[in-house]
C-alpha cells in the first residue's frame, strides 16, 4: 500500500476557509474511487497547517486516480479558490512496511 500525504501551509487566517473547501476535495477523490482519505488540521507544531492524506494499492494507481481527479470539472472550481489560501505546499509519498 502508498500512502500519498499532501501538506498546505495556509496563510495566516485562512484554516477557516480552507476546513470548508475540504470536503469538496474528499467528496471529488470519493468520487474517483479513493476508499482512504482523510484531511488534518494543526494542533502543536507550525500553525495553519492542513494535511491531506490519500491510499493507494500502488503508484500506478495513485497515477491513474491524480490524472482523474485534476481532469474532473468540479476540481477546478474548487481548485481556484483553495490556491488563494496556501502559502506552500509540499507532497511526501510513503510505502506501508508494517
Amino acid at each position: 500500500m502508498i500512502i500519498v500525504r499532501t501538506t498546505f501551509q495556509l496563510k495566516f487566517g485562512a484554516a477557516k476557509e480552507a476546513k470548508t473547501l475540504i470536503d469538496g476535495f474528499i467528496d471529488i477523490h470519493k468520487k474517483h474511487g479513493i476508499k482512504h482519505i482523510r484531511a488534518m488540521m494543526d494542533l502543536t507544531g507550525e500553525s495553519y497547517t492542513l494535511e491531506m492524506e490519500t491510499g493507494y494499492d500502488s503508484l500506478a494507481a495513485f497515477e491513474e486516480n491524480l490524472k482523474a481527479t485534476l481532469s474532473a470539472p468540479e476540481m477546478g472550481a474548487l481548485y481556484s479558490k483553495f490556491v488563494p489560501l496556501v502559502n506552500t505546499s509540499r507532497r511526501e509519498i510513503f510505502t506501508v512496511v508494517g
